[in-house]
């Protein structure tokens, strides 16, 4: 790694989203306290600023969202130098007139996960704030980013269920009824472990699919998602890529650094 930039800006990318790269990147295996992450981790330049990219599913996506190493894909990102993360991800969505090839940029977060391990401290009494769950720069950013080929939306709340099934019409309805707009099988504990790590995060969502309680027929098919997500793959690649080259800055911002004044168990990577 010495011969190479140590980026500090990421990409983690969703179901679909399996590389980003045009131009040549070098591979990095990195090995954490948590076990390795879902694959090597891409470094590569995105307007000859040095990004680096991690496939959240692997390579041939051979981990479900349960079964994800969250905590050393986070880790291993920090350790190489990053600071700052965009993280496209599919989600399904809960309003009628967010249809598919909508993409949002959201600003709240529900966790309906369960038996996920989502921090790094176990003991020590740390709690980190986390009421806006994701950084404002950087959505300011993927904003900034949209054109005419994807219809976007500015903000948003996303649900993120355990899956790997999808959700009962009943529990759609339910979390429409909440005023919730997304639903997602990743967004948690990601986001969470990236701010334990000090690091800047924003989810960036492509809607594939409007979810079971709001349509009739047979519900929502795998199938079905990846190919809407592939459909609209190639002008979210490009609404992320013009999003990491218009990030003003390459360290945590302040509202990011939650650990001032706490003494940590550990030291950050």
């Amino acid at each position: 790694m010495s011969s190479h930039p140590r980026p500090a800006l990421a990409v983690i990318g969703g179901s679909g989203f399996y590389d980003f790269f045009d131009n040549e990147a070098t591979t990095i295996e990195v090995e954490t306290p948590y076990g390795a992450p879902s694959a090597g981790i891409a470094v590569g330049e995105v307007e000859g600023r040095p990004v680096a990219f991690l496939p959240r599913h692997g390579k041939n996506h051979e981990f479900a969202p349960h079964t994800l190493p969250y905590r050393a894909n986070l880790w291993a990102l920090r350790s190489l130098g990053v600071r700052r993360i965009f993280a496209p991800c599919a989600v399904g969505s809960l309003r009628a007139d967010w249809g598919p090839g909508t993409v949002a940029v959201p600003d709240q977060l529900v966790d309906r996960t369960s038996g996920r391990p989502q921090t790094y401290f176990e003991g020590g009494g740390i709690h980190v704030s986390f009421a806006d769950p994701y950084c404002e720069e950087l959505r300011a950013a993927a904003i900034k980013a949209e054109s005419d080929a994807l219809h976007m939306m500015h903000a948003g709340t996303m649900v993120v269920v355990e899956g790997p099934r999808f959700s009962t019409r009943a529990e759609s309805r339910w979390f429409a009824a909440q005023g919730w707009d997304l639903v997602n099988m990743t967004g948690h504990p990601e986001a969470v472990l990236a701010r334990e790590l000090e690091m800047c995060y924003a989810a960036v969502a492509l809607v594939t699919d409007l979810d079971a309680g709001l349509e009739e027929g047979e519900g929502v098919h795998a199938v079905d998602v990846f190919a809407e997500f592939k459909r609209n793959l190639a002008p979210f690649k490009e609404l992320i890529r013009r999003a990491v080259a218009g990030v003003d800055g390459t360290d945590t911002c302040d509202r990011c650094r939650v650990h001032a004044g706490v003494s940590l168990p550990f030291e950050l990577p």
